[in-house]
């Protein structure tokens, strides 16, 4: 049986292959301050995509959206804000937060703004 994380990894791989077919650069991976991560952070076009990636179970976008929920969002939100202020060369980017859907090894669904900074 495949462990949580190299689950988790495996889905992040195909993700961040997916962002660089279409012209995103992956400027980090599982960066992590505190108690926040963040999965993938893209840059294209000066806009910075802050990508959480979740593998989609039998339960599908239900599931996905209860695992993206506030708490997790502004855990999110925060960690991006520290780590522009750690990454200053992206300061003038666009911050924008897209969810990622992994099934069977494959993106399911990819929602581009999939919550904002503030409710």
């Amino acid at each position: 049986m495949i462990s949580r994380s190299a689950k988790g990894r495996a889905s992040e791989d195909v993700v961040a292959a997916s962002l660089v077919a279409a012209g995103w650069t992956v400027v980090a991976r599982n960066w992590r301050r505190g108690r926040g991560e963040l999965d993938i952070v893209a840059l294209k076009t000066g806009i910075l995509a802050v990508v959480e990636v979740k593998n989609v179970d039998a339960y599908g976008l239900e599931s996905l959206e209860r695992s993206v929920g506030p708490l997790k969002r502004l855990r999110i939100v925060e960690t991006s804000k520290l780590f522009v202020a750690a990454h200053r060369e992206f300061s003038n980017a666009t911050v924008r937060y897209d969810v990622a859907a992994v099934s069977a090894g494959a993106v399911t669904d990819y929602f581009e703004n999939a919550f904002a900074e503030r409710r």
